[in-house]
């Protein structure tokens, strides 16, 4: 197993960390018993597994009963990230990230955890009712207090997470280590602006639903019925899907390399994350140990450029503004902006033209993907 640093913290996590929401959470997730949850995380331990992620949300508190229960007496062999938001009351003040519910959340989390200190303590949510003075003042509180170590975010977008950081810094408040998010070849959508957030202010990426919702695990094909108990057809519509065609070439690319490689599906699809810039760890669920054992050995997996370069391509994001305008006419772009942009700095400008070719372009409306004649170059004048 390899560790990573979490963001620019001293903390060292497991590429490859356990969920819990499989435990009971969601019933389109799975119904992980106690007897199985423990099991999960013997597994887990003995494959060298650090990172364990829960939330307060989950199961209304079950999920963290269950983590503390199977961890007992290995609690500090353990990176525990819970997270906070929904609570799991139903009182006005039980909702958000107000110092009253922060607080109040990480006392009934530890007792939950049957420990006395959380690693890293994660803000679910945005909440944009609640002064981040507030929010982050309170998790000052909370560090000095020993009872939380670092704190986090998921799900926040980067002007979000960009202002918590720095108001941290002018307030000398804690900076948030670590981001939790979306991110998986079904979607890249991080690439856009999270990403680069995370290159440039240090703060580490954890994934969920690396799989993209079960989606890249090899049981969907083109063609074929969808898998029976699969967590969309039991009502669970996470993540969207936006263009299923991309999407079917996306599946087919995994797969392909896959049988190349004779493994498991699901391990390429979590390889390819754990070579993309700024990921520390992955977090994996799974309906038993074989499904997470299978998912494991994505750790020891090593992708060639040649593959990489294939599912990059097949699953590329369109260039959005200002992204387009900076592939083809910045040349002063730095390592957080070729986290997106540097396989499109890296087209050449063809000769006699201002522009580099890239996708979306050649297209001419009522043409179609035609090329549109390309502005040259003006002549220097012979008087001149």
């Amino acid at each position: 197993m390899e560790y990573r640093q979490l963001g620019r913290s001293g903390l060292m996590v497991s590429v490859l960390g356990l969920g819990t929401t499989g435990w009971g959470a969601h019933a389109e997730f799975g119904n992980v018993d106690r007897d199985g949850a423990k099991r999960q995380v013997d597994l887990a331990l003995s494959c060298g597994m650090n990172l364990f992620d829960t939330a307060e949300t989950y199961g209304n508190g079950l999920c963290e009963e269950m983590l503390g229960e199977a961890l007992g007496a290995r609690r500090d062999r353990a990176v525990i990230a819970t997270k906070v938001f929904w609570g799991v009351g139903g009182e006005i003040n039980d909702h958000g990230l107000s110092r009253r519910h922060l607080i109040q959340s990480c006392e009934g989390s530890l007792r939950r955890l049957k420990t006395d200190y959380l690693d890293i303590l994660q803000m679910h949510g945005w909440d944009a009712r609640v002064p981040l003075e507030e929010t982050l003042s309170a998790l000052d509180t909370l560090i000095r207090s020993g009872k939380v170590r670092y704190v986090g975010v998921s799900n926040w977008s980067a002007w979000h997470l960009m202002k918590a950081l720095g108001i941290a810094d002018r307030e000398g408040l804690p900076r948030f280590i670590s981001q939790q998010v979306y991110y998986s070849l079904q979607a890249r959508d991080i690439e856009y602006e999270l990403v680069p957030l995370a290159i440039d202010e240090g703060v580490g990426i954890i994934v969920w639903s690396p799989l993209g919702g079960a989606l890249l695990t090899g049981k969907w094909r083109r063609g074929a019925r969808p898998p029976a108990g699969s967590r969309r057809m039991l009502g669970w519509p996470d993540p969207p899907i936006y263009d299923e065609e991309k999407l079917w070439r996306t599946i087919e690319a995994v797969i392909d390399i896959a049988q190349t490689r004779a493994c498991p599906v699901p391990q390429v699809a979590l390889a390819y994350l754990l070579h993309k810039p700024a990921v520390t760890s992955l977090i994996l669920g799974a309906r038993d140990e074989i499904q997470l054992l299978d998912n494991i050995g994505a750790a020891e997996l090593a992708l060639d450029a040649g593959e990489m370069n294939r599912l990059d391509d097949v699953s590329a994001l369109p260039l959005l503004y200002p992204y387009w305008w900076q592939a083809k006419y910045d040349d002063r772009l730095g390592e957080a902006d070729l986290a997106l942009l540097g396989r499109y700095q890296a087209v050449q400008i063809p000769a006699g033209s201002l522009h580099r070719p890239l996708p979306g372009f050649e297209v001419v409306p009522g043409i179609g993907a035609g090329r549109a004649k390309r502005r040259s170059r003006p002549k220097p004048r012979a008087d001149t």
